[in-house]
């Protein structure tokens, strides 16, 4: 699936399923939450916290439901999330392409 194929087929759901998408502010606090379950998971399965019994310990579902309301974000605002990141990817590839070899904290010891 590409990344438009993704928007639309959340505008889809949301259009079928969802009723309408929740204003900016209630998704971007949505998101803040989704971010926050996913950081759970990772902070106990590559941190030093343990899993709570019957806690959720799948990452791929956390992170899946950061994109979707990521997606529902851009959606709404009218952002197109693949032009956006190939921009990031270029603005990445002038600005910093000697950046991170360049510093001395990542290199081997």
């Amino acid at each position: 699936m590409t990344i438009k194929e993704a928007q639309d087929r959340v505008d889809q759901w949301i259009k079928s399923y969802g009723v309408r998408y929740f204003n900016e502010l209630t998704n971007m606090a949505c998101l803040t939450e989704e971010v926050g379950e996913l950081a759970r998971v990772i902070a106990r399965k590559y941190g030093e916290q343990s899993f709570k019994d019957g806690e959720n310990q799948d990452i791929s579902e956390e992170m899946a439901d950061v994109l979707w309301v990521l997606i529902c974000l851009a959606n709404q605002t009218g952002v197109d999330l693949t032009a956006a990141l190939e921009a990031s990817i270029e603005k990445k590839n002038t600005r910093d392409k000697d950046r991170h070899k360049n510093n001395s904290k990542l290199k081997k010891h």
